[in-house]
């Protein structure tokens, strides 16, 4: 069994407030989760208006396969999410 993971920091330059982040995070949360059968939450920067952590993880028998199920959720968020901008990812391999 292979559990990756992945850490996705965001610009939210649209969020004026808390509010606002929430309904940006919630949907790209609902989104990803759905398209590709993932585990999905905001992780840390609750707090900050503009910027977000994402935490995503994925459990396959196959480590390339997982890598490349996490790669696909960057670019997915990168392509359909103009007013989202990804400054930072990692992906790691338990």
């Amino acid at each position: 069994m292979v559990i990756a993971t992945c850490r996705i920091k965001l610009y939210l330059p649209t969020a004026s407030s808390l509010k606002g982040k929430r309904s940006i995070l919630k949907s790209v949360i609902s989104r990803v989760g759905r398209e590709f059968n993932v585990s999905i939450a905001e992780v840390d920067y609750q707090d900050v208006w503009q910027t977000a952590l994402l935490g995503v993880a994925a459990v396959s028998n196959d480590a390339a396969y997982a890598h490349g199920q996490l790669t696909r959720v960057v670019g997915w968020i990168e392509r359909n999410r103009p007013d989202v901008e990804i400054l930072d990812y990692s992906i790691e391999m338990l």
